[in-house]
């Protein structure tokens, strides 16, 4: 059995993920084992949402990171690793200044994605593999800047679409309406081609309202279910969501927008139910790295 340690780094609008796996080979295929996940909440989107660009506050702690994660890359003995950037980045002014100072702080390169590309990653992660082959879904990961709507039908991506629709974004008034008139075109043309019964959701929040529906690892979430969760939280306040719902900071404000955000897809498209697995665009850049010989090598 062959054995290969890899990582994945999600630049995101609201947190920074660093995921370390070991990838097992086989005669029975490949098998991926998690090692390590961190998540630190930097929230890149609120400078970039509001200012147009990264302030120089978020650029030294985003260095002081991507050298935490090098060091912890290091430790676990990583042989590749790849670090994808999203929409606070993309759309940040400053962006090619705030990769090259990495590369030269933190000795780490950083890819800067675009959201189709962002959309056919987090596709990456196979998990139609764990579904009806001949079913057909709508993939949805909501994330702080964007989100990227994929369909998936007998098993192969059929289409896919990201929209600048996001938590932070929402909660900074940022979001259009030609944008969200762009997201509801492309939703009436997915309801109008397949039958889509069941949206798979991914994202740091749909896993929390998972959770707060006390459902089983596997288990749909219901529309009403949801609908009746978000009606309890946004009537309060984000302390008193923080203490009634045991809800980090960060996690208490954005998820309000984020059940807004599922909610209104669901109304859009009919569909009422969640599937909520475990996995977002970590989990498929690691297929990426696996796949592909064009990754970056860890310094030592």
């Amino acid at each position: 059995m062959e054995e290969q340690k890899i990582a994945a780094i999600d630049i995101g609008s609201n947190a920074v993920r660093l995921l370390i796996s070991v990838v097992n080979e086989d005669d029975g295929g490949i098998s991926f084992k998690k090692l390590m996940l961190l998540r630190v909440p930097l929230r890149l989107g609120e400078d970039t949402f509001s200012v147009g660009k990264i302030t120089d506050k978020k650029i030294r702690k985003l260095i002081k990171l991507m050298k935490a994660f090098k060091h912890l890359m290091m430790v676990y003995e990583v042989e590749s690793y790849r670090a994808c950037a999203t929409a606070a980045m993309r759309e940040a002014r400053n962006a090619a200044k705030v990769v090259a100072v990495v590369k030269e702080k933190a000795e780490l390169d950083i890819e800067i994605i675009d959201g189709t590309e962002e959309a056919r990653t987090i596709y990456e992660s196979h998990v139609e593999d764990r579904l009806d082959r001949n079913g057909n879904y709508l993939y949805v990961d909501v994330g702080g800047g964007s989100t990227e709507l994929s369909v998936i039908s007998r098993g192969k991506l059929v289409e896919s679409a990201s929209f600048n629709i996001g938590t932070i974004r929402m909660l900074r008034n940022k979001v259009t309406g030609d944008e969200l008139e762009r997201m509801n075109d492309f939703l009436q043309s997915v309801k109008c081609q397949y039958s889509i019964t069941e949206i798979i959701g991914s994202g740091g929040n749909i896993n929390k309202l998972h959770k707060l529906a006390k459902l089983r690892k596997g288990d749909v979430l219901d529309i009403d279910k949801l609908q009746n969760i978000y009606q309890d939280m946004k009537q309060l306040s984000v302390e008193e969501r923080m203490t009634r719902f045991e809800l980090n900071p960060d996690r208490a404000d954005v998820i309000i927008p984020a059940s807004e955000i599922f909610l209104h897809i669901a109304d859009q498209t009919n569909i009422r139910q969640i599937y909520v697995p475990t996995f977002g665009l970590v989990d498929g850049l690691l297929h990426t790295i696996y796949n592909t010989t064009q990754v970056e090598k860890i310094p030592l």
